[in-house]
């Protein structure tokens, strides 16, 4: 069963990574052992590498698989979350390559703080009828502020400059945008496009991971 959302705890047992278009492995991984999952909504977008980075335990899972062959609208976001879930993950960081509409430069390292969801026809929830009571889940903040806060600390402490704010606009994709989508996206306030934010950020909160 998929729990209540819960408040973030200070101590991560364990930190997920889901890996976007240029991250399909983590070379700062040290791979303890590899498991393949299989969960009530089909097969996770690929194998979970368990191990750990700089001495803390993390699971690594690629989006689009490690051959990077699954585009956005197939990729089967309930498998990952559910997956990583059940597999003892406490907080996920998700890594994704999207465009810059403003207030940013093409190469940036930026950290969203909200999101607009244009997205369609994607399996967007673990309560969908049948004997699940149905569940409205607060998504006001979608990224979780206090992880949010960890990163922006864990850049600052390592150096790396990491923008703080925007506004991530989820778009069904795999085509790229048309001006005029673009010029629309700008309007309604988002400063991010991408293609694979939601559903994953609501499933995340539904299954009460912490989520940036």
């Amino acid at each position: 069963p998929i729990p209540q959302p819960v408040e973030f705890l200070e101590a991560i047992s364990m930190l997920a990574i889901i890996g976007g278009s240029g991250l399909t492995r983590l070379s700062t991984l040290a791979v303890a052992h590899r498991e393949v999952v299989r969960t009530p909504y089909g097969d996770p977008s690929s194998t979970l590498l368990f191990g750990e980075v700089n001495g803390c335990p993390v699971v690594f899972l690629a989006r689009h698989g490690h051959g990077h062959t699954i585009p956005p609208h197939r990729v089967n976001y309930r498998a990952n979350i559910w997956a990583l879930k059940e597999k003892g993950a406490t907080a996920i960081v998700a890594v994704a390559s999207v465009g810059i509409i403003s207030g940013g430069q093409p190469g940036d390292l930026l950290l969203p703080k909200q999101l607009i969801d244009y997205t369609s026809g994607r399996e967007a929830t673990f309560f969908d009828g049948g004997d699940r009571q149905v569940m409205h889940v607060d998504f006001t903040h979608p990224y979780t502020p206090q992880l949010r806060a960890r990163c922006l600390d864990a850049a600052a402490n390592a150096g790396i400059a990491l923008a703080d704010g925007g506004v991530y606009g989820a778009v069904n994709g795999p085509r790229l945008e048309t001006a005029a989508e673009i010029d629309r996206l700008e309007r309604d306030g988002a400063t991010l496009v991408g293609m694979t934010g939601m559903p994953e950020a609501g499933l995340a909160r539904e299954a009460g991971l912490p989520y940036a």
